[in-house]
């Protein structure tokens, strides 16, 4: 005779979850879609000039340690 598996006090054993309508979900996401707080045409411009100027210089940054590296490494460990 096979031993049942003591269940913990408190606990629910794990069930599938409920069969749901397939256009289920995107009725939520549409209720969720209208939570989200969309920002201004201002406030979007403002944001994406930010993002462009932050990765310009920090490919200014990047660049030139990688142009640093280079000519260290051509000058130094090859003779350049």
């Amino acid at each position: 005779m096979a031993k049942r598996p003591v269940k913990a006090k408190g606990t629910s054993p794990i069930t599938a979850p409920a069969r749901r309508s397939k256009f289920n979900f995107f009725i939520q996401l549409v209720e969720e879609m209208r939570k989200v707080h969309w920002p201004t045409r201002q406030e979007a411009l403002r944001l994406s000039l930010l993002v462009g100027v932050v990765c310009a210089i920090m490919g200014a940054i990047l660049g030139t340690l990688d142009f640093g590296f280079t000519r260290l490494f051509t000058d130094v460990f090859l003779g350049g």
